[in-house]
């Protein structure tokens, strides 16, 4: 059973990407459809927990699944999958380790500094990744598709 901490930490997330859904003026009818993205997407993280221990892959694993619900809802939709991989990628955003890395550097520990560093920059490098593999993939299918099956009705 989820513990009030996850439960916590899923509604906190859900509450931050419709915040940006918000900011972004997403309209009202896809809003909640953003917002559970988010919401998927920190799921995810903390189930992948379960396995691995570290930071980068369990990013990476919540990156990827934030690019396909988000490539899934821009076709049930019918609109840009960027509006959904947007506001799903906010509880992935390494805020907090940007904010150690520059207190260290502000403090004068140059070798803490250096060590959050290389650990932020491959936190965002797991989410590029994560995103790129499964929006090519899909982009690769949608190329391949006989015209009349295409999403959008033109070419791409």
């Amino acid at each position: 059973m989820l513990s009030m901490e996850y439960i916590i930490q899923l509604a906190s997330a859900f509450l931050g990407s419709m915040g940006f859904a918000l900011l972004f003026h997403i309209r009202r009818e896809k809003l909640l459809l953003a917002s559970l993205g988010g919401l998927l997407t920190w799921a995810v993280y903390l189930a992948a927990g379960l396995w691995v221990e570290q930071d980068v892959p369990r990013f990476f694993f919540a990156s990827v699944a934030a690019a396909v619900y988000a490539e899934a809802m821009a076709r049930a939709a019918k609109c840009p999958a960027t509006l959904f991989v947007v506001t799903a990628a906010i509880p992935l955003v390494p805020g907090g380790s940007l904010y150690k890395t520059m207190q260290y550097f502000m403090e004068q520990e140059f070798a803490l500094c250096s060590a959050q560093g290389l650990n932020t920059l491959l936190l965002a490098m797991a989410i590029a990744l994560g995103m790129l593999c499964p929006m090519s993939l899909f982009h690769l299918v949608r190329r391949r598709a006989p015209e009349g099956e295409r999403s959008c009705g033109g070419k791409q």
